[in-house]
């Protein structure tokens, strides 16, 4: 990439219209991108074209390209300006021929269930004349292959830029570093690379120098708004990446005319609403879902933030990227229903296991493989056993924790062991009963129902814990030591570094006595 190749683009006048309905006042909006172009910003994104009903020249959202063309000053520098169109929402025949001169690159964007058509609403775009930079909604919540067929539709389409977008704020350096790595590999070299983040984990500003710092042999931009206006918790604030390039990247950004728009027109809007970063916002960004559930369930008002934590790790992958009210408020009620006072249970439990050594069995295919190790750790360090969603017939079992309805039922010999249940099961067999709420939120891909045992148990400050058939997924293998017990869910080794990842960050020492997929230290499977 040539030294300078890489463009800083400003979106203070779209994605910071959702703070304020994009009211912005027609002469306050033509001042922001004046400041703008005087501080030599390489493009300002001024609104959104969309289907209205009429035009109003003090809002940044507008029919035609020559309404929002009214923003632009006079004198333009190097500086060029953009705007943003969502094939869902706008009628491509109002967009009229690119005349040579006004806004110059369009960004279309679209949802994972409408990118085939979007990908068609691009091609018109460029068809007119415009620079196009597509910009999926989203690029978190598509696997690794289906970000490589999106990328071979862009191939085709070969448009200016294509963006990384981080919709829902969820992006980490790991993710970044895959997703970057996928499309810098696959996108055609003459296509710049675009980055689009949230500050739902307060990691924008580091994500971008880390993107900056790859120095891509590519052309590249980064999007950014004046003090990270946006839609709550904000974006990237463009004043401190504009620094960061003017140090290491020899750009010469004036933040001076950044600072005065931020004072004259940013930071009076955030005294009214306040964006930024919010508990509740980064754990929607945790479990990779639409923001407007950690918005809702804020607006309940009867919700802290770990209960929000425990019903989002609920969320079926389905309903992630769509908001759906209806089902937001079928889990609140489901864990309203459920949130119990367990304290006088927990307390005669952690009488039971305090200074004990416990060994946990899962139902893994292991437990038949090596139960003569498995016995002889029993006789040897005279653990306290508790097993797992099932009761197995060839193992001395202390405790049962079940907090899976489907196995809980199957339930026909108690043997002389104890029921430890969680609140989403029926009482009746429980001696135990231990709210659900308080285990749920230990594990980002739902509830997992080994983790929430260790979570007890880390809870009650048990020492020493060790598990055996707790083997991981394989695909096309036996994974359970009982052929009865069948998992409705397909796992692949993701799931099984996941589960590792949340036994360290749980930060307990789990022995395994039989090998085990989540196992970092041995790594078998």
């Amino acid at each position: 990439m040539p030294k300078n190749d890489l463009m800083l683009l400003d979106c203070t006048l779209r994605d910071g219209g959702y703070v304020n309905d994009w009211k912005w006042g027609f002469q306050r909006a033509r001042d922001i991108v004046y400041a703008l172009t005087r501080a030599a910003v390489d493009v300002v994104e001024v609104g959104f074209l969309r289907d209205v009903e009429f035009y109003n020249p003090d809002t940044t959202v507008c029919n035609t390209i020559e309404e929002l063309n009214g923003l632009l000053p006079q004198k333009t520098g190097k500086t060029m300006y953009s705007a943003m169109a969502m094939r869902s929402n706008y009628n491509i025949s109002k967009l009229s021929q690119y005349s040579g001169q006004g806004i110059e690159m369009i960004r279309v964007t679209a949802h994972d269930y409408d990118i085939e058509d979007g990908m068609a609403f691009a091609r018109e775009v460029k068809k007119k004349g415009y620079k196009l930079s597509i910009n999926p909604i989203n690029i978190m919540g598509y696997s690794d292959e289906k970000i490589i067929n999106i990328i071979k539709m862009v191939n085709q389409i070969h448009p200016y830029q294509f963006s990384i977008v981080d919709t829902f704020g969820s992006m980490k350096r790991r993710d970044l570093d895959r997703i970057v790595s996928l499309v810098d590999n696959n996108l055609d070299k003459d296509i710049r690379i675009a980055l689009h983040l949230h500050e739902n984990m307060s990691l924008s500003c580091c994500l971008v120098q880390n993107f900056i710092d790859k120095h891509l042999k590519r052309p590249v931009a980064v999007d950014g708004s004046l003090m990270g206006m946006g839609r709550i918790p904000g974006n990237l604030p463009i004043e401190l990446v504009a620094d960061y390039l003017n140090d290491y990247a020899d750009k010469t950004y004036d933040i001076d005319y950044m600072m005065d728009a931020i004072q004259d027109y940013i930071a009076p809007i955030k005294g009214e609403s306040k964006w930024g970063y919010t508990p509740a916002y980064f754990l929607s960004a945790k479990f990779n879902l639409h923001r407007n559930y950690a918005e809702h369930y804020l607006s309940k008002g009867d919700l802290t933030n770990r209960d929000i934590n425990h019903i989002l790790a609920r969320f079926e992958r389905s309903k992630a990227t769509a908001f759906d009210a209806i089902y937001a408020d079928s889990l609140y009620a489901d864990y309203m229903d459920h949130r119990i006072d367990d304290n006088e249970d927990r307390e005669r439990l952690k009488k039971e296991l305090d200074k004990k050594i416990i060994l946990i069995i899962a139902p893994g295919a292991t437990l038949s493989l090596y139960k003569e190790k498995i016995i002889s750790y029993i006789e040897k360090e005279h653990p306290v056993v508790i097993s797992v969603n099932f009761i197995p017939e060839n193992y001395p079992i202390n405790f049962c924790f079940f907090s899976n309805n489907k196995r809980y039922d199957k339930i026909e010999s108690r043997k002389d062991c104890q029921i430890i249940a969680t609140s989403n099961l029926p009482k009746q067999m429980a001696d135990y009963y231990i709210d659900y709420n308080s285990l749920s939120g230990a594990f980002d891909q739902g509830c997992n129902s080994l983790i929430m045992l260790i979570k007890l148990l880390k809870d009650m400050h048990i020492g020493k814990i060790s598990a055996a058939g707790a083997d991981g997924y394989k695909e096309d293998s036996i994974n359970y030591y009982n052929t009865s017990i069948r998992s409705y869910t397909k796992h692949d080794n993701k799931f099984n570094l996941a589960v590792a990842d949340a036994i360290k960050n749980l930060n307990v020492t789990l022995e395994f006595v039989t090998p085990s997929a989540y196992d970092r230290n041995k790594g078998e499977s």
